[in-house]
């Protein structure tokens, strides 16, 4: 009789190989890279005349992980699905048995969301079935985004130009952007004044502002305001009207979210999104020699368990002393809707602290378990006691008034600040020890100084701000604002500026505008809100699928079909006052590759066109490209080679293409010795993924150097190593030493 086999299959092969230490050679665990199958490229692939049925095909490089997964399912091969415990999850469990052409009875649906040896031998004791509930609404939201998106993104080639898109979460995330952008252009500043006062008291000086006249909030909105105030503060004697005296009870903030990561990793760290879900995700599934060293990473929960907050107690105790620690567990409210599916993010053991893994882990690994650790840690441990004053000094009608603030008793800030980088002993950034003052001490005005401001427009967003503002308004959901920001980057929608603030291009504005104009509710904050609801409804199996998408798509079908009738080009083109040289019509500005354009408002009878703004500076660069590889003749059929540009820039391809497919990349030398290997030359290089320039080493695997920075031929006369050109204003900086050189 054979034997029973068991296969766990799992997303990615770092999981595999930890599950697989804890379950033994009884158990085979196989990755299946993450989904296997989807919906096709090239056509819809969904049928609405079908109740939306879906077309799923088996992804071209999945193909072999399915082939390598059926060859190990024999007659007596019970699978284990023990993939992600989410929605996303719940259906690629789904997938494969499809793909695998399995039956219910043939697997077991186990979860976790630690990956630790009690935790996976738990999961093997209670397993399940899989869950449609959750399945349907991940289905659900990938048809809803198809529908939107195939059907939407066609016009927008029509009217706009090729190779746009638009979608039921990331059209409402470029309209934030582009609405905060124009509040900033239609902002008018006003013009105030803000006088300090250096004060002079025989037990020390210290810093005031003014505050009040006759009794009320003022602040001079003008020069003369401003030097009259400061006239009747100099020629007054000053005298302490008050002192007010308040200890403040300051608490620790929640264990993460993964929205909370995601703002905070933004803030502290300075680091994408994206960069921190694909860290978190890779603390999960290892970085320790035994078992991952965070909880999952996708969670909307604030609590923790029993097991981590007595671990939490125990090396608070140990490492503090008791009088941080708490004899109750502080117990966080989670945010409305919250599914609450796992715990906070958290480190699997809080007796690893971020220095005993600091070795094993890399740089921004290390900084991102630092990070969680401490705020677990911190969330748990006594409040913080501030003492803080403010003193009000009487200047005739004017009222003067300083602010300090001293610590106590430092409490959870001697391990944790929130969004700002951790000071020493916990104090705050700004903190202010006033001296020791009476009421009716004489105080003497020993500088005054008047300054004039002005306010200023609301902020653009950050991704941090933004994953908030899209959080408040119940846009998305945690695991969708990463790939969501991407997106809309990667697409020119917006980019990411020095600053690391998010600006819109044009081209996210034309869209915007258009999409506002003709298609209100899909970029409707409210509307996208709700059909989020409707998808947890349907997780909670409250509501089917189907008739929520019948009722959305019906009306927006039929939206789709006018509007592609109805709108002109002519009335989505800007328009000029220039005439066309060639035959005198008016000169409108399009959207090609590069950005804005002229073209003959008669085209196709006219072709004029000419380039403008960005689009002239690619223009020009790629003529010179075209004259300095002018001859150059192709290595495989010896035709000419022409300079083409693709997604990610110039490359050179054949001329005799199609019958010869040659292409060759154009190699940008910087003219600049590599300074890590001295071997190498620095060449501009692309990511694979949104086509962001960086130089790099051409000896690279060997040599590994990279740097965001244009490299400059000329070496830092402090150290000797690169300088590099930074930011729009071409700050020369060191690389190592980071010194500045005008």
């Amino acid at each position: 009789m054979a034997a029973k086999k068991n296969l766990v299959i799992v997303e990615s092969p770092a999981k595999a190989r930890m599950i697989s230490k804890f379950l033994g050679k009884d158990y085979d665990v196989q990755a299946s890279m993450g989904h296997v199958r989807d919906l096709p490229k090239s056509v819809m692939g969904v049928d609405a005349e079908k109740d939306f049925e879906p077309k799923y095909i088996i992804s071209q490089d999945k193909k072999k992980v399915i082939k390598d997964l059926k060859s190990k399912i024999g007659v007596k091969t019970t699978v284990w699905m023990a993939t992600d415990e989410d929605r996303e999850g719940e259906a690629i469990a789904w997938h494969l048995k499809e793909a695998l052409k399995l039956t219910n009875k043939d697997i077991k649906r186990i979860v976790f969301h630690e990956i630790t040896k009690p935790a996976i031998l738990a999961a093997i004791e209670s397993p399940r079935d899989i869950d449609q509930k959750l399945v349907d609404a991940q289905q659900a939201r990938r048809v809803l985004d198809r529908l939107v998106g195939y059907e939407l993104s066609p016009l927008l080639w029509k009217k706009i130009r090729y190779g746009l898109s638009a979608g039921r979460v990331q059209s409402v995330a470029v309209r934030l952007i582009v609405d905060r952008e124009r509040e900033i252009e239609a902002f008018k500043p006003d013009e105030f004044w803000k006088i300090a006062v250096l004060c002079d008291h025989k037990n020390g000086e210290f810093e005031a502002f003014l505050a009040e006249k006759n009794g009320k909030k003022y602040e001079p909105k003008n020069e003369k305001d401003a030097k009259t105030a400061s006239a009747a503060i100099k020629k007054t004697d000053l005298k302490i009207a008050g002192i007010e005296k308040k200890k403040h009870t300051k608490n620790p903030a929640a264990p993460f979210t993964t929205s909370t990561l995601q703002q905070e990793a933004a803030r502290k760290l300075h680091m994408s999104v994206k960069k921190t879900m694909t860290l978190a995700q890779h603390l999960y599934e290892g970085g320790h020699e035994d078992h991952g060293l965070i909880t999952y990473m996708r969670t909307d929960s604030v609590n923790l368990a029993g097991s981590a907050l007595s671990q939490i107690k125990e090396v608070i105790d140990r490492d503090f002393g008791k009088k941080y620690s708490l004899d109750t567990p502080r117990v966080y409210k989670s945010k409305k809707g919250a599914q609450e599916a796992h715990e906070a993010i958290r480190p699997v053991d809080l007796r690893i602290k971020p220095e005993d893994v600091k070795s094993v882990l890399d740089k921004d690994h290390y900084r991102l378990y630092k990070l969680i650790w401490e705020r677990t840690i911190a969330c748990q441990m006594a409040n913080a006691v501030l003492d803080r004053t403010t003193i009000s000094i009487e200047a005739q009608e004017y009222t003067l008034k300083a602010h300090g603030q001293t610590v106590e008793f430092d409490g959870f800030m001697k391990v944790y600040v929130e969004g700002c980088d951790n000071k020493k002993d916990g104090e705050d950034e700004g903190d202010r020890i006033l001296p020791e003052v009476f009421e009716g001490d004489p105080v003497k005005a020993k500088k005054i100084d008047p300054t004039q401001h002005f306010t200023k427009p609301p902020p653009r967003y950050t991704e941090a701000s933004l994953v908030k503002k899209m959080e408040s308004l119940e846009i998305g959901r945690p695991s969708t604002y990463a790939p969501t920001i991407a997106t809309v980057q990667a697409r020119g929608y917006i980019e990411r500026n020095e600053s690391r603030q998010l600006q819109p291009h044009d081209i996210g504005k034309v869209v915007t505008d258009l999409l506002v104009k003709h298609f209100p509710d899909i970029v409707d904050y409210d509307f996208t809100a709700e059909m989020e609801d409707d998808l947890d409804r349907i997780a909670d199996g409250e509501k089917e699928w189907v008739p929520i998408l019948k009722a959305f798509y019906k009306p927006f079908h039929k939206l789709v079909e006018e509007k592609m009738k109805s709108i002109k080009k002519e009335d989505v083109q800007e328009k000029t006052d220039e005439k066309c040289e060639e035959c005198g019509a008016p000169m409108v500005i399009k959207f090609g590759r590069f950005g804005k354009f002229m073209s003959c408002s008669k085209f196709p009878e006219c072709k004029n066109a000419k380039p403008m703004g960005e689009d002239e500076e690619k223009q020009k660069e790629l003529e010179g490209m075209e004259k300095k590889f002018k001859g150059k003749k192709c290595k495989k059929c010896g035709e000419p080679m022409d300079v083409k540009v693709g997604r990610y820039g110039p490359f050179l391809a054949c001329s005799g293409y199609p019958k010869c497919k040659n292409i060759e990349g154009i190699v940008n030398l910087a003219g600049v010795h590599c300074p890590e290997c001295k071997d190498g030359q620095l060449v501009e290089r692309r990511t694979k993924k949104g086509g962001r320039v960086f130089w790099g080493c051409n000896k690279f695997p060997k040599c590994k150097f990279a740097s965001w920075d244009k490299p400059l031929k000329e070496k830092c006369e402090k150290c000797g190593y690169l300088m590099v050109e930074r930011g729009k204003e071409a700050e020369k900086k060191c690389v190592k030493c980071d010194v500045s050189k005008k």
